[in-house]
């Protein structure tokens, strides 16, 4: 999924309905806590939902809950992008 596909606009988090941030796979150090799979976040419910060979898991039991710390790196990053 690329952040230009029209199916970003329509996609929606299946618990609160507002509208989904993709986050693209990422190359950091092991440090990092992220998946290395795509995603789409919530940043409202601090919630990131995968997306497994280029489909949206988008099922409320498929996401999970971010940390604090992993939240905040993850708005830096939205507003970096």
């Amino acid at each position: 999924m690329n952040p230009d596909d029209p199916l970003l606009k329509i996609l929606a988090c299946p618990l609160d309905k507002g509208p989904l941030h993709l986050l693209e796979k990422e190359t950091e150090g092991p440090e990092s806590t992220e998946s290395t799979e795509d995603a789409l976040y919530n940043p409202r419910l601090r919630r990131r939902y995968p997306i497994v060979d280029g489909i949206p898991q988008l099922l409320p039991s498929s996401g999970e809950q971010v940390t604090d710390d992993e939240h905040e790196r993850l708005l830096k990053r939205m507003l970096t992008s």
